[in-house]
Protein backbone atom coordinates (compact mmCIF):
# COMPACT_ATOMS: atom_id res chain seq x y z
CA UNK A 1 0.00 0.00 0.00
CA UNK A 2 1.32 3.88 -1.04
CA UNK A 3 1.15 6.32 1.00
CA UNK A 4 -1.15 7.87 -1.19
CA UNK A 5 -3.82 5.39 -0.66
CA UNK A 6 -2.99 5.17 3.04
CA UNK A 7 -3.59 8.97 3.49
CA UNK A 8 -6.46 8.77 1.37
CA UNK A 9 -8.16 6.13 3.76
CA UNK A 10 -7.07 8.77 6.44
CA UNK A 11 -9.03 11.46 4.57
CA UNK A 12 -12.21 8.83 4.52
CA UNK A 13 -12.03 8.20 7.94
CA UNK A 14 -12.11 11.97 8.93
CA UNK A 15 -14.93 12.60 6.72
CA UNK A 16 -17.00 9.24 8.41
CA UNK A 17 -15.88 10.35 11.61
CA UNK A 18 -17.00 14.19 11.27
CA UNK A 19 -20.76 12.78 9.98
CA UNK A 20 -20.91 10.61 13.21
CA UNK A 21 -20.02 13.85 15.17
CA UNK A 22 -22.81 15.48 13.47
CA UNK A 23 -25.02 12.42 13.89
CA UNK A 24 -25.28 12.20 17.53
CA UNK A 25 -25.46 15.88 18.01
CA UNK A 26 -28.81 15.85 15.74
CA UNK A 27 -29.81 12.55 17.46
CA UNK A 28 -29.25 15.05 21.17
CA UNK A 29 -32.26 16.78 20.30
CA UNK A 30 -34.49 13.77 20.33
CA UNK A 31 -32.78 11.50 23.25
CA UNK A 32 -32.51 14.22 25.98
CA UNK A 33 -36.11 14.23 27.05
CA UNK A 34 -35.70 10.27 27.92
CA UNK A 35 -32.29 11.30 30.61
CA UNK A 36 -34.28 11.83 33.41
CA UNK A 37 -32.58 12.03 36.85
CA UNK A 38 -33.55 7.87 38.62
CA UNK A 39 -32.20 8.72 42.09
CA UNK A 40 -35.03 6.20 43.54
CA UNK A 41 -33.72 3.38 42.03
CA UNK A 42 -31.38 1.24 43.55
CA UNK A 43 -29.91 -2.22 42.24
CA UNK A 44 -30.38 -5.82 44.30
CA UNK A 45 -27.49 -8.33 43.55
CA UNK A 46 -29.05 -9.75 40.68
CA UNK A 47 -28.84 -6.95 39.22
CA UNK A 48 -32.51 -6.06 39.31
CA UNK A 49 -34.42 -2.65 39.54
CA UNK A 50 -35.65 -2.15 43.51
CA UNK A 51 -37.87 0.32 44.16
CA UNK A 52 -39.39 1.95 47.28
CA UNK A 53 -43.32 1.35 47.19
CA UNK A 54 -43.91 4.92 47.36
CA UNK A 55 -41.84 5.31 44.40
CA UNK A 56 -42.84 2.82 42.27
CA UNK A 57 -45.39 5.09 40.55
CA UNK A 58 -42.61 7.90 39.72
CA UNK A 59 -40.51 6.03 37.14
CA UNK A 60 -41.74 8.34 34.07
CA UNK A 61 -38.37 6.91 31.27
CA UNK A 62 -38.94 3.76 29.39
CA UNK A 63 -35.59 3.56 29.80
CA UNK A 64 -35.84 2.13 33.23
CA UNK A 65 -36.57 -1.22 31.56
CA UNK A 66 -32.69 -2.02 31.59
CA UNK A 67 -32.47 -3.94 34.95
CA UNK A 68 -28.81 -4.27 34.51
CA UNK A 69 -25.74 -2.60 34.91
CA UNK A 70 -22.28 -3.45 33.92
CA UNK A 71 -20.51 -5.47 36.18
CA UNK A 72 -16.97 -5.71 34.96
CA UNK A 73 -14.40 -5.03 38.10
CA UNK A 74 -13.64 -1.20 37.27
CA UNK A 75 -17.25 -0.50 36.97
CA UNK A 76 -18.18 -2.06 40.47
CA UNK A 77 -15.79 0.32 42.01
CA UNK A 78 -17.61 2.96 39.86
CA UNK A 79 -20.94 1.64 40.83
CA UNK A 80 -20.25 1.75 43.98
CA UNK A 81 -19.25 5.47 44.17
CA UNK A 82 -21.71 6.77 41.80
CA UNK A 83 -24.62 6.18 40.23
CA UNK A 84 -26.18 5.52 36.80
CA UNK A 85 -26.58 8.41 34.92
CA UNK A 86 -27.92 7.96 31.46
CA UNK A 87 -26.38 11.61 30.19
CA UNK A 88 -23.17 10.18 31.17
CA UNK A 89 -24.19 7.91 28.43
CA UNK A 90 -24.62 9.90 25.77
CA UNK A 91 -21.71 11.69 26.85
CA UNK A 92 -19.11 9.06 26.43
CA UNK A 93 -20.23 8.58 22.81
CA UNK A 94 -20.42 11.74 21.95
CA UNK A 95 -16.49 11.25 23.08
CA UNK A 96 -16.01 8.56 21.64
CA UNK A 97 -16.51 10.29 18.39
CA UNK A 98 -14.77 13.15 19.40
CA UNK A 99 -12.04 11.36 20.31
CA UNK A 100 -12.21 9.34 16.42
CA UNK A 101 -12.25 12.83 15.01
CA UNK A 102 -9.83 14.56 16.52
CA UNK A 103 -7.62 11.16 16.60
CA UNK A 104 -7.86 10.87 12.77
CA UNK A 105 -6.84 14.54 12.56
CA UNK A 106 -4.12 14.15 13.79
CA UNK A 107 -2.65 11.09 12.29
CA UNK A 108 -3.30 12.78 9.11
CA UNK A 109 -0.88 15.89 9.63
CA UNK A 110 1.36 13.97 11.30
CA UNK A 111 2.13 10.75 9.64
CA UNK A 112 1.08 12.09 6.29
CA UNK A 113 4.74 11.60 4.96
CA UNK A 114 6.05 9.00 7.47
CA UNK A 115 6.16 5.44 6.39
CA UNK A 116 4.45 3.91 9.41
CA UNK A 117 3.30 0.37 8.70
CA UNK A 118 1.62 0.77 12.48
CA UNK A 119 -0.38 3.68 12.03
CA UNK A 120 -3.06 2.18 9.77
CA UNK A 121 -4.15 -0.29 11.95
CA UNK A 122 -4.06 2.00 14.63
CA UNK A 123 -6.76 4.32 12.25
CA UNK A 124 -8.64 1.22 12.01
CA UNK A 125 -8.76 1.10 15.35
CA UNK A 126 -9.38 5.23 15.93
CA UNK A 127 -12.12 4.70 13.52
CA UNK A 128 -13.81 2.11 15.20
CA UNK A 129 -14.51 3.88 18.16
CA UNK A 130 -16.83 6.78 15.97
CA UNK A 131 -19.62 3.53 15.72
CA UNK A 132 -19.91 3.22 19.27
CA UNK A 133 -22.42 6.01 18.21
CA UNK A 134 -24.64 3.18 17.33
CA UNK A 135 -25.65 2.26 20.81
CA UNK A 136 -28.02 5.44 20.94
CA UNK A 137 -30.16 3.23 18.90
CA UNK A 138 -31.61 1.89 22.30
CA UNK A 139 -33.19 5.44 23.25
CA UNK A 140 -34.05 5.98 19.94
CA UNK A 141 -36.24 2.66 19.67
CA UNK A 142 -38.06 3.49 22.68
CA UNK A 143 -38.88 7.23 21.64
CA UNK A 144 -40.34 5.83 18.61
CA UNK A 145 -40.57 2.27 18.66
CA UNK A 146 -39.51 1.07 15.30
CA UNK A 147 -39.14 -2.94 14.42
CA UNK A 148 -36.25 -4.42 16.46
CA UNK A 149 -34.94 -5.72 13.12
CA UNK A 150 -32.93 -2.82 12.78
CA UNK A 151 -31.50 -3.11 16.46
CA UNK A 152 -30.21 -6.46 15.45
CA UNK A 153 -28.67 -5.35 12.40
CA UNK A 154 -27.51 -2.30 14.14
CA UNK A 155 -25.78 -4.41 16.92
CA UNK A 156 -24.35 -6.67 15.03
CA UNK A 157 -22.41 -3.95 13.17
CA UNK A 158 -21.17 -2.55 16.02
CA UNK A 159 -19.51 -5.87 17.05
CA UNK A 160 -18.17 -6.20 13.81
CA UNK A 161 -16.74 -2.69 14.09
CA UNK A 162 -15.40 -3.55 17.77
CA UNK A 163 -13.88 -7.20 16.62
CA UNK A 164 -12.34 -5.41 13.97
CA UNK A 165 -10.96 -2.51 15.76
CA UNK A 166 -9.24 -5.33 18.38
CA UNK A 167 -7.86 -7.07 15.79
CA UNK A 168 -6.63 -4.03 14.03
CA UNK A 169 -4.64 -2.96 16.85
CA UNK A 170 -3.26 -6.95 17.42
CA UNK A 171 -1.69 -6.31 13.67
CA UNK A 172 -0.17 -3.76 14.72
CA UNK A 173 1.45 -5.35 17.21
CA UNK A 174 2.40 -7.79 14.54
CA UNK A 175 3.71 -5.09 12.33
CA UNK A 176 5.91 -4.08 15.14
CA UNK A 177 7.46 -7.19 15.31
CA UNK A 178 8.46 -7.26 11.71
CA UNK A 179 5.16 -7.84 9.76
CA UNK A 180 6.16 -7.04 5.68
CA UNK A 181 4.71 -4.06 4.68
CA UNK A 182 4.26 -6.23 1.07
CA UNK A 183 1.18 -8.35 3.13
CA UNK A 184 -1.02 -5.27 4.55
CA UNK A 185 -3.25 -6.26 2.05
CA UNK A 186 -3.63 -9.79 3.13
CA UNK A 187 -3.67 -8.80 6.70
CA UNK A 188 -6.58 -6.82 6.35
CA UNK A 189 -8.42 -9.53 4.99
CA UNK A 190 -7.53 -11.72 7.42
CA UNK A 191 -9.09 -9.33 10.11
CA UNK A 192 -12.17 -8.73 8.36
CA UNK A 193 -12.38 -12.05 7.49
CA UNK A 194 -12.41 -12.92 11.52
CA UNK A 195 -14.47 -10.36 12.74
CA UNK A 196 -17.03 -11.24 10.44
CA UNK A 197 -16.85 -14.64 11.50
CA UNK A 198 -17.35 -13.80 15.41
CA UNK A 199 -20.36 -11.12 14.65
CA UNK A 200 -22.47 -13.82 13.00
CA UNK A 201 -21.77 -16.44 15.58
CA UNK A 202 -23.19 -14.37 18.46
CA UNK A 203 -26.56 -14.74 19.56
CA UNK A 204 -27.93 -11.10 20.28
CA UNK A 205 -31.20 -10.92 22.55
CA UNK A 206 -32.69 -7.34 21.27
CA UNK A 207 -35.00 -6.99 24.26
CA UNK A 208 -32.06 -6.98 26.68
CA UNK A 209 -29.88 -4.05 27.26
CA UNK A 210 -28.10 -2.60 30.14
CA UNK A 211 -27.87 1.03 31.52
CA UNK A 212 -24.58 1.82 29.04
CA UNK A 213 -27.14 1.10 26.13
CA UNK A 214 -25.43 -2.16 25.59
CA UNK A 215 -27.13 -5.03 24.37
CA UNK A 216 -26.56 -8.09 26.08
CA UNK A 217 -25.00 -11.07 23.56
CA UNK A 218 -24.71 -14.50 24.14
CA UNK A 219 -21.44 -15.63 25.00
CA UNK A 220 -19.93 -12.39 26.59
CA UNK A 221 -17.82 -13.73 29.23
CA UNK A 222 -16.07 -16.11 26.17
CA UNK A 223 -15.70 -12.76 23.88
CA UNK A 224 -14.51 -10.37 26.73
CA UNK A 225 -11.42 -13.32 26.90
CA UNK A 226 -11.05 -13.18 23.57
CA UNK A 227 -10.93 -9.14 23.71
CA UNK A 228 -8.18 -9.36 27.20
CA UNK A 229 -6.02 -12.03 25.34
CA UNK A 230 -6.04 -9.93 21.99
CA UNK A 231 -4.80 -6.79 24.17
CA UNK A 232 -2.35 -8.84 26.15
CA UNK A 233 -0.26 -10.21 22.97
CA UNK A 234 -0.97 -6.55 21.36
CA UNK A 235 1.54 -5.49 24.64
CA UNK A 236 3.56 -8.33 24.60
CA UNK A 237 4.50 -7.73 20.85
CA UNK A 238 5.34 -4.40 21.65
CA UNK A 239 7.67 -5.53 24.58
CA UNK A 240 9.14 -8.37 22.91
CA UNK A 241 9.99 -5.66 19.90
CA UNK A 242 11.07 -3.23 22.47
CA UNK A 243 13.49 -5.75 24.05
CA UNK A 244 14.89 -6.91 20.33
CA UNK A 245 15.54 -3.64 18.81
CA UNK A 246 16.37 -2.20 22.32
CA UNK A 247 14.26 0.95 21.98
CA UNK A 248 12.84 2.33 25.09
CA UNK A 249 9.78 4.07 22.30
CA UNK A 250 8.50 0.61 22.28
CA UNK A 251 7.85 0.18 25.56
CA UNK A 252 6.10 3.24 26.02
CA UNK A 253 4.10 2.36 23.01
CA UNK A 254 3.39 -0.76 25.36
CA UNK A 255 2.42 1.33 28.08
CA UNK A 256 -0.10 3.66 25.80
CA UNK A 257 -1.15 0.00 24.95
CA UNK A 258 -2.71 -0.58 28.17
CA UNK A 259 -3.95 2.98 29.11
CA UNK A 260 -5.77 2.43 25.85
CA UNK A 261 -7.45 -1.03 26.83
CA UNK A 262 -9.07 0.00 30.46
CA UNK A 263 -10.31 3.44 28.90
CA UNK A 264 -11.67 1.95 25.82
CA UNK A 265 -13.24 -0.83 28.48
CA UNK A 266 -14.68 1.68 31.08
CA UNK A 267 -15.71 4.23 27.79
CA UNK A 268 -17.72 1.01 26.33
CA UNK A 269 -19.41 0.22 29.66
CA UNK A 270 -19.96 3.21 31.50
CA UNK A 271 -23.07 4.19 32.95
CA UNK A 272 -21.86 7.23 35.31
CA UNK A 273 -19.93 10.19 35.24
CA UNK A 274 -16.72 8.62 36.84
CA UNK A 275 -16.37 6.40 34.14
CA UNK A 276 -17.42 8.93 31.44
CA UNK A 277 -14.33 11.21 32.45
CA UNK A 278 -11.65 9.09 33.75
CA UNK A 279 -12.33 6.75 30.84
CA UNK A 280 -12.29 9.43 27.61
CA UNK A 281 -9.13 10.62 29.47
CA UNK A 282 -7.12 7.06 29.90
CA UNK A 283 -8.11 6.62 25.96
CA UNK A 284 -6.54 10.01 24.98
CA UNK A 285 -3.75 9.61 26.65
CA UNK A 286 -2.65 6.37 25.86
CA UNK A 287 -3.59 6.87 22.33
CA UNK A 288 -1.58 10.25 22.29
CA UNK A 289 1.58 8.24 24.35
CA UNK A 290 1.26 5.22 21.52
CA UNK A 291 1.53 7.30 18.36
CA UNK A 292 3.73 9.96 19.59
CA UNK A 293 6.54 7.20 20.28
CA UNK A 294 5.55 5.61 16.88
CA UNK A 295 6.20 8.58 15.39
CA UNK A 296 9.56 9.52 17.15
CA UNK A 297 10.63 5.81 15.90
CA UNK A 298 9.85 6.07 11.84
CA UNK A 299 10.14 10.11 11.70
CA UNK A 300 13.96 9.04 10.64
CA UNK A 301 13.62 5.91 8.99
Amino acid sequence: MTLSERNAFFKAGIVSCAVFVILIIAISFFTMPLYINNSNQTFTENNEISLNEDDENNITSPLDDAARRPHNFLHKIANSIAGYNYLAVHISLFLLTAFSLTGMILIYNYFERTSTPEILYIAFFIVSCSFEVIRIIIPLHLAFRFPTIYIMTAMRILLFARFFGIFSLFTAGICSAGLEIQRIRNAILIITIAGMILTISIPIDVLSWDTSFNIVNGYNTMFKMIELVAFITIITSFLITAKNKDSKEYLYAAIGILIIFIGRNLLLNTDNWIGTILGIAMLSFGMWMLCSKLHKIHLWL
